[in-house]
């Protein structure tokens, strides 16, 4: 079951929505503000580590696979807050929005949104966009990426070395997804910086991502940086195919 956060300040709308998509086999999460959304985020990203740890199904703690999200919110601008969830969560967003100005479109679309869709809309037509989002995003992210012997399962958040497994706490697998994701790039440590950060919310500091780096290198046998390359004062480089 793929869970929508839904962020829009309209009861109409919400209450509308969240029944047409629940019927669709969604389970949907709203939020009215923007500082509800990014609660909303940071509960799921927790709940999910938990309920895994546990090995637990619970079914109402899962990960957000698709957010809808309106431009204009009581506290900000959704536009905003989009930049900065792109820097901290890699999840396909739909903007949807009363405007229909041609720059606002493009605006969202350069942003990297998934797609756009103005109010009002046909709910069917909504369905369709974002199970076509899902599917197009889906194929993009592979469930497993391999790279120098080393097999990333995304969809359970495995990693595996010659045939056996290897533990990973949930940063320090976010961040060799990341490098994994961009291997034959470099990444940069400011980059890295950026895009993790621990599960209470709080940002990684520099020292302590040079220790996540090293911790990794061992638990891959990685010693001798031959996988994880450091790019002296930048950040790193992961070579392969």
């Amino acid at each position: 079951m793929n869970t929508i956060l839904l962020v829009e300040d309209s009861d109409a709308i919400i209450m509308g929505l969240k029944y047409s998509l629940e019927q669709e086999g969604f389970r949907v999460i709203t939020a009215k503000t923007i500082t509800e959304a990014e609660k909303s985020i940071i509960n799921q990203e927790r709940g999910f580590e938990i309920n895994k740890a546990k090995e637990t199904k619970n079914k109402d703690i899962s990960k957000i696979d698709l957010i809808l999200l309106d431009i204009t919110l009581p506290d900000g601008n959704g536009f905003d807050f989009f930049k900065e969830l792109k820097k901290k969560e890699d999840v396909p967003v739909i903007f949807l929005t009363a405007r229909d100005e041609e720059i606002d479109i493009v605006k969202g679309l350069d942003l990297g949104a998934e797609d756009y869709i103005v109010k009002p809309f046909r709910v069917k037509e909504l369905i369709s966009r974002i199970k076509v989002a899902l599917r197009r995003y889906n194929k993009l992210l592979s469930s497993t990426i391999e790279c120098n012997g080393i097999i990333l399962d995304t969809e359970n958040m495995e990693v595996k070395k010659e045939g056996k497994s290897i533990e990973l706490t949930s940063l320090e697998f976010k961040i060799l997804l990341m490098l994994f994701t961009n291997k034959n790039k470099l990444v940069t440590r400011e980059a890295i910086l950026n895009k993790i950060w621990d599960l209470a919310g709080n940002f990684v500091n520099d020292n302590t991502l040079t220790v996540y780096i090293k911790r990794i290198r061992e638990k891959l046998g990685d010693t001798d940086g031959k996988i994880i390359k450091t790019i002296r004062g930048v950040g790193y480089k992961v070579d392969g195919k």
